[in-house]
């Protein structure tokens, strides 16, 4: 069975060093598809997505060349009166690297950016989760992403 803890502090550190950290873009392995990864030791992780201000994705952690973990997610920008992409990305990268810092990826947060004020709510732990995050915007919603993922078992 594989070590919970590792597997958190693994996706932790993946995630802060590719989307969050400005990461190296890899050749897509699917077409049309933009791919970010990072590895250490016997770890490896993707980050593979299709879309811009609407987005579909897949993120993946191999331990010893086989899958342990994976999250799927959607986004989208549903205001695109209140906020752009570019706004969106700004404030979901200093969110998250909030998070990261924390030394977690899931949700119970909420932030205040001059662009809008981020939340953040999800079940489950790293083995099983469900989530949903937003921006919102004089109270109104402008930006979504849902995501679930867990342990990967043969």
């Amino acid at each position: 069975m594989i070590d919970i803890a590792m597997l958190n502090e693994f996706v932790v550190e993946a995630k802060a060093a590719t989307y969050v950290g400005g990461g190296v873009a890899r050749a897509p392995c699917r077409p049309g598809a933009h791919d970010i990864g990072y590895e250490r030791g016997d770890w490896r992780y993707l980050d593979s997505y299709f879309g811009g201000t609407d987005f579909a994705g897949q993120e993946v952690v191999w331990l010893a060349g086989e899958p342990v973990w994976a999250m799927n997610y959607f986004g989208c920008i549903i205001a695109p009166e209140l906020i752009d992409g570019t706004a969106a990305g700004a404030v979901i990268k200093a969110v998250l690297s909030a998070m990261y810092r924390e030394g977690r990826f899931l949700g119970g947060m909420e932030f205040d950016h001059p662009f809008g004020r981020y939340i953040d709510s999800s079940e489950g732990g790293c083995e099983r989760f469900i989530g949903h995050e937003c921006i919102m915007i004089d109270g109104q919603k402008a930006y979504m992403l849902d995501y679930r993922g867990g342990l990967v078992i043969p």
